[in-house]
């Protein structure tokens, strides 16, 4: 039996390498993931004695958010209407970048644009434009045209033009074959294959990534607004600023209970574009 073992030791030594030799490299690596991680919590503070201390002023702060009040009827209406406000930012910016892209996507995709220059390019404008935080188109579109929602609209819808683009090209080239090849069968040309042969494969699947970020430029709405870009975001700064915690409290539950809400229902409508299935597994 040992002559056996030994003989296939030679004939097959990779086999009897232990685990850990074969992956060393793998190994190295993890190391060095692990020792960047202490090195980075170390250089941020993590590790500072005023760490501790500031988890014991955040319990503070929480303890002084009890129980959210926005102070008035007459305030919580006001409240109210900046998040119906912030609904509608991220409503409105979602549909335009959505709609904006949808060409966008096609130029994007390998198997829907013939030229590579207009591909390349293309897909490095859609770059630069996911690049940029929503935050900072905010910022920038506020001194375009000034303060207000309009220029959530516009950062919201910037920033995902970009998001979309990528999302819509990817979803365009792992569309199934089988119908395109079939609509060329048939002596179709390009706008055929586009039009029955590749839309209708897609266009559940781009519906649902619209309404999920639906949901997702909610809560971005409500970021935005604290630099001036509308939306129930000044309020919540406002309110911090002056150490008003219950205000802050409510303008966080209503949000919250916002993004829920818009939650069930964008489940509830993908569920009906691509299927329970294809829900549950993305």
């Amino acid at each position: 039996m040992s002559t056996t073992v030994e003989a296939m030791r030679r004939r097959y030594p990779d086999v009897f390498v232990p685990a850990w030799r074969r992956n060393r490299a793998m190994l190295a690596v993890l190391a060095g993931l692990v020792a960047l991680f202490i090195y980075g919590l170390a250089a941020l503070g993590f590790l500072h004695p005023r760490m501790i201390d500031g988890l014991g002023k955040l319990a503070s702060v929480f303890v002084m958010m009890l129980p959210p009040d926005p102070g008035s009827v007459d305030r919580a209406i006001i409240y109210l209407k900046a998040l119906g406000e912030t609904l509608a930012i991220a409503f409105l910016g979602t549909l335009l970048g959505a709609a904006l892209a949808f060409p966008l996507g096609f130029l994007a995709a390998r198997n829907a644009t013939i030229g590579r220059v207009v591909r390349f390019l293309t897909r490095r404008s859609l770059d630069t434009l996911r690049g940029v935080d929503v935050l900072v188109w905010a910022l920038i579109w506020i001194n375009v045209v000034g303060l207000g929602p309009f220029a959530g609209v516009l950062a919201v819808m910037t920033s995902d033009i970009g998001s979309f683009g990528k999302l819509f090209s990817e979803a365009i080239e792992a569309a199934d074959k089988r119908p395109v090849e079939g609509v060329l069968s048939t002596g179709g040309g390009g706008p055929h294959r586009v039009r029955f042969g590749i839309l209708p494969e897609v266009l559940p699947v781009m519906a649902s990534q619209v309404l999920y970020f639906i949901e997702s430029n909610t809560r971005s709405a409500s970021i935005i607004g604290i630099v001036g870009a509308g939306g129930i975001g000044l309020h919540l700064a406002e309110q911090i600023r002056v150490l008003e915690f219950q205000h802050v409290a409510f303008i966080i539950i209503l949000v919250l209970i916002a993004v829920a809400a818009i939650d069930w229902l964008s489940t509830r409508l993908r569920l009906g574009l691509i299927g329970t299935r294809r829900v549950a597994t993305a």
